[in-house]
Order: structure tokens, then sequence, then C-alpha cells
């Protein structure tokens, strides 16, 4: 199952490293984002490789992001644990709709009465 979340990222974690059981070296990085729920607003991501971690440069604590992500869950001695493994991530940018700062030296000033509209038609 695929789901897509916006929100605002709160923290990147500090990354963690580690050898798996076949000798092969893992690493893998968590970000925490802020979905403005009301209750547990809160969400932790891991991105599990170095190609996946690589999505959050240029992305910093404040920035609205949506990410992708893929929940899992795994059996272990009886217990569940659970991963919410992101594979996506896209900042988000926030139009400016106030037309002041598009143009802001535009002379907007209706005609007088007294001009003329020497228009041909």
């Amino acid at each position: 199952m695929s789901l897509t979340i916006k929100g605002q990222l709160v923290r990147i974690l500090d990354p963690e490293s580690g050898t798996s059981k076949a000798g092969k070296q893992w690493k893998k990085q968590s970000f925490l984002v802020n979905t403005g729920a009301q209750y547990n607003p809160e969400i932790c991501f891991q991105l599990f490789g170095e190609d996946k971690i690589q999505m959050l440069d240029g992305i910093n604590s404040g920035d609205q992001i949506e990410v992708s992500f893929n929940i899992s869950s795994r059996e272990y001695n009886g217990r569940y644990f659970h991963n919410i493994d992101a594979w996506k991530i896209t900042k988000e940018t926030i139009a400016d709709n106030n037309p002041e700062s598009i143009s802001p030296d535009l002379d907007l000033e209706p005609l007088g009465e007294d001009e003329a509209d020497d228009l041909p038609f």
C-alpha cells in the first residue's frame, strides 16, 4: 500500500548504520513531519539506503513537504514492529497570490474624468 501525506518537516534525526547478518553495510535516516492533525500530529518516517537519504538534500526544518510512503509490519518473538518507509519527498512551494507583489512598480490608478480615451475604436 502506498500513501501520501503533506506536512511541515520538524526535524531530521541523526543517521544510523550497521551491518546485516549477511555482512552487508546498511544506512538509514529518520525524519519527523508535523501533519497538523489534532491528535498525534507528528509522524516519524525512515529512509533506508544512501540513495533514499539523499532525497533530504535541500530540505530544511520548517519546509512544507509531501511524503510518499509505504507502511509495513513484521513479527519478532510474538511482537509486531512497524515501519513507515518514505520513497519520495517533494518540497512544496507556496504560490504568492498577492497581485501587488507581482508588479509593485505598475501604476494602476484609474483614469480621471478629464483624461480622454484616445483608442481608435
